[in-house]
C-alpha cells in the first residue's frame, strides 16, 4: 500500500529567542508575509512524498534470522509528546513498535509501503512526487511510471541512502525520457570499500564492526529500554552481511550504467562514514554524471538523515533544486525559510554580528534621520538600491536586521554564476544566499520578483564593485544607462537609495585582480572554465565581472553602518518614465543619493565613540551584552 503524506501550509511566527547581538529586537509581527513554509512542521515542504519501504527478495526462514533490513526513515524531528498539525507527532518509539508488528514479518508478500507521519492536511495539488527508496528496480519503476501521469510536467524526486542511492541511479539510467531528480547520500562502491580494507589489512568483520559504530549513533535517538530489543530484532549482523550482498550487488549494476544517468542530481556525503569511502565515491560520481553536484558533511557518519541538524527540505531549497517544471522559477518554485532555518542562520552569523555591531539608519517621510528601520515601508514592492562592500560584507547583517526588525525578506539580485554547477570544493559556498531567496540576474527575473510585490535588492555595481581592487573602496561601478527605473515605475515600486561603509575597518585586502601573483585554485570560482558575464553588452569598467577571489587579513573589528535614504516614489510615474531620458534622470537621482549615503556614514563614524570593538566590549559589560551600543549623535 502506498500512502501519500502532504503538509501544513502554515505561516510561522518566528520565535521569541531569536535575539539579535547589536539591536534589541521588537517582537515581529505575527505573520512574516514572505515566508509561508515551517519545515519542523512539515515532513518535506511542497513535496508529495511517499516515503518508502520495501522489504522485496526476503529470505525464507523459520525465524526472523537473516531478514532483510528494515529500513525506518525519520523525516524529521520526533519528539514525544510535540504538537503536529493540530495533533501529536509520533516519537520513533512508536514507529518502531508500528514497525515491528507490521512489517518484520516473512509472508512473501509485496513490498510495503508507509508513511512515519501523521497529517489531516494534503500536499498541494502542484507539488513534485518524491520517493524514499530502499526498494528494488522494477518496483520504483512501476511506481514512477503509475504516477507520471497525473504529474504533467513535474519531476519526480528519488531520495536514496546507501543501497537505495544505487537502485536509485539504476532507476535513472533506465529510464534517461523521465525528469528525475536524484538525492543520494552516501551512495557506496563496495569494491573500493573491500580493496580499500585489503590494503589495510582489514577484513569483514572489523568492517561489520564500523557498521556497528554507525549503528551506535543511530541508536542514540531511540529510547534506552528499546536499544537492546532493536538491534536483536531489527540489525543482526546476519541482516548487515546481508546488505552488503545487496549493496555489491546493485552498485555493480549501476556502475556499468552510469553513462545512462541523465538526471539532475545531488549526492550528499559524509565525512565520518565509517561503512562506506562517501566521499571518494561522491567525487567520482561527480565526474562520472553529467548533471551532478555533490555537498559534504565532514562531521556526519553513515546515517545521515539520522542526525541532528541534517534536514532533507533545507539541503534540496539551498542546492537550488526544488522546482515544479523542467527548470527551476526563482519566484513561484522560491520556497521561504523556514523559523528553524533563519533561526539556525542566525546563530551561525551571530559572532560576526557581535564583532561589527552594525548600525542601521533609514529617514522617515518628514527626512528625519533614525536608528532602526523604522524608516523602511512593510508593504511592497520596495526596491533598494546601494553600494557593494568587499566580498558583500554588508548583506550578513542587513539582511539579518530586516528579519529581526521588520519581518521582511529581502530577495537580492544576484550574479547568475552563484547558479550554476562549481569546481569541486566550492559548490556549497553559496547555498545561504540560495537558502535565503536569491534571485539570477535578468531582466525576466527583476521583471517577476517586483511583480510580486517583494522588498528587492539591487546592486548596480554588481560583482564589478564586491570583487573590486585595492584602493576602489566606496567607489560605484555604475552602468551608465538606467537598468531598473522603467520596470520600477511599471509596478510603483518605491526606490530606496542606501549607502554602507565599513569594510576597511574590518579587512585589509592583499591580493586583487591586479596582483601579478597567480595562485592557481584561486584564480576563478568558476568550474570547467565558465565564467557568466550578465552585463557582456556592456562598455566601461561595470562589464569587466570577471570572478575572483581577492585575498584578505582581518583587522582589529570596527563597524559596519547601513544608511538608507529617503524613498523615492515611481507610483503614478508610469507614463512619465517610460520616457528614457526622464528615467534616466531619476537613475542619475538614485546614484547621486547613494553617494550622499556614502559620505554622510564615512564623515558620521569618525565621531562614534564606539567604532572600536574595545571600546564596544567595555560598554557591554557593564551595560550586559545584549544592549544596544550606542552610536554617533544623529
Amino acid at each position: 500500500m502506498a500512502t501519500t503524506i502532504g503538509f501544513c501550509n502554515l505561516s510561522p511566527v518566528f520565535r521569541r529567542d531569536m535575539k539579535s547581538a547589536y539591536v534589541k529586537p521588537k517582537l515581529p509581527s505575527p505573520i512574516l508575509k514572505p515566508l509561508a513554509v515551517s519545515a519542523e512542521q512539515a515532513s518535506i515542504a511542497g513535496f508529495a512524498a511517499t516515503a518508502t519501504t520495501s522489504f522485496a527478495e526476503k529470505k525464507k526462514s523459520s525465524d526472523q534470522e537473516g531478514e532483510p533490513t528494515k529500513k525506518i526513515k525519520r523525516l524529521l524531528d520526533v519528539e514525544e509528546s510535540e504538537e503536529y498539525c493540530g495533533g501529536k507527532r509520533k516519537s520513533l518509539k512508536d514507529y518502531f513498535e508500528e514497525a515491528k508488528s507490521m512489517m518484520i514479518r516473512s509472508d512473501g508478500g509485496q513490498p510495503r509501503w508507509f508513511t512515519p507521519i501523521e497529517c489531516g492536511s494534503h500536499a498541494p495539488a502542484d507539488s513534485p512526487l518524491l520517493l524514499y527508496i530502499p526498494g528494488l528496480v522494477k518496483v520504483i519503476e512501476r511506481k514512477i511510471k503509475s504516477e507520471k501521469n497525473g504529474l504533467g510536467k513535474r519531476p519526480i524526486y528519488l531520495v536514496g541512502e546507501s543501497l537505495g542511492a544505487c537502485l536509485a541511479l539504476a532507476v535513472a539510467a533506465r529510464n534517461p525520457h523521465l525528469d528525475l531528480v536524484l538525492i543520494l547520500a552516501n551512495p557506496g562502491d563496495p569494491f573500493k570499500m573491500a580493496l580499500d580494507n585489503v590494503v589495510k589489512g582489514v577484513l569483514l568483520q572489523p568492517t561489520v564492526e564500523g557498521l556497528s559504530q554507525n549503528l551506535v549513533s543511530m541508536l542514540s535517538y531511540i529510547p534506552v529500554r528499546f536499544k537492546s530489543q532493536v538491534l536483536a530484532d531489527i540489525l543482526p549482523k546476519e541482516t548487515l552481511l546481508w546488505k552488503l550482498e545487496l549493496l555489491r550487488s546493485a552498485s555493480a549494476y549501476a556502475n556499468a550504467r552510469l553513462h545512462a544517468v541523465k538526471a539532475q542530481t545531488l549526492i550528499l556525503c559524509s565525512g565520518k562514514d565509517q561503512l562506506l569511502p562517501s566521499q571518494v565515491e561522491g567525487r567520482r560520481l561527480r565526474c562520472a554524471i553529467s548533471n551532478c553536484q555533490t555537498r559534504s558533511f565532514n562531521d556526519s557518519g553513515h546515517f545521515l538523515f539520522l542526525e541532528d541538524g541534517v534536514d532533507l527540505v533545507t539541503i534540496i531549497k539551498s542546492a537550488n533544486f526544488y522546482r515544479h517544471g523542467k527548470i527551476v522559477d526563482c519566484i513561484s518554485d522560491f520556497i521561504p525559510p523556514s523559523t528553524s532555518e533563519l533561526n539556525k542562520v542566525h546563530e551561525n552569523i551571530r559572532s560576526l554580528i557581535a564583532v561589527t555591531s552594525p548600525v542601521m539608519l533609514s529617514t522617515l517621510e518628514d527626512g528625519k534621520i533614525v536608528r532602526g528601520l523604522s524608516g523602511i515601508p512593510s508593504e511592497g514592492p520596495v526596491l533598494f538600491v546601494g553600494n557593494h562592500m568587499l566580498l558583500g560584507l554588508e548583506l550578513i547583517p542587513m539582511i539579518t536586521q530586516f528579519i529581526i526588525e521588520k519581518n521582511i525578506l529581502l530577495r537580492g539580485i544576484t550574479h547568475p554564476l552563484i547558479f550554476f554547477k562549481m569546481r569541486d570544493g566550492f559548490e556549497g559556498a553559496f547555498d545561504l544566499l540560495r537558502l535565503m531567496g536569491a534571485v539570477p540576474l535578468s531582466a525576466t527575473n527583476f521583471y517577476k520578483v517586483l511583480s510580486s510585490k517583494s522588498h528587492v535588492l539591487m546592486y548596480p555595481g554588481g560583482g564589478r564593485e564586491s570583487l573590486h581592487r585595492k584602493g576602489e573602496e566606496y567607489k560605484l561601478f555604475w552602468p551608465e544607462q538606467s537598468e531598473f527605473v522603467r520596470v520600477a515605475a511599471k509596478f510603483g515600486a518605491k526606490i530606496i537609495p542606501f549607502g554602507a561603509v565599513g569594510e576597511d575597518d574590518v579587512a585589509q585586502l592583499v591580493l586583487d585582480y591586479n596582483d601579478p601573483i597567480k595562485i592557481p585554485f584561486l584564480e576563478t570560482l568558476a568550474d570547467d572554465g565558465v565564467n557568466i558575464n550578465p552585463r557582456s553588452g556592456l562598455s566601461g569598467e561595470v562589464a569587466n565581472q570577471d570572478v575572483h577571489t581577492p585575498i584578505c587579513v582581518p583587522k582589529v573589528p570596527g563597524r559596519i553602518y547601513i544608511y538608507f535614504g529617503k524613498p523615492i516614489e515611481t507610483t503614478g510615474r508610469k507614463h512619465e518614465l517610460r520616457d528614457r531620458k526622464k528615467s534616466h534622470e531619476v537613475y542619475l537621482q538614485v546614484k547621486s543619493e547613494v553617494e550622499q549615503c556614502l559620505a554622510f556614514l564615512k564623515d558620521k563614524r569618525e565621531h562614534d565613540p564606539y567604532r572600536n570593538v574595545f571600546s564596544r566590549l567595555i560598554y557591554q559589560a557593564t551595560h550586559g551584552f545584549t544592549c544596544q551600543i550606542p552610536t554617533f549623535p544623529l
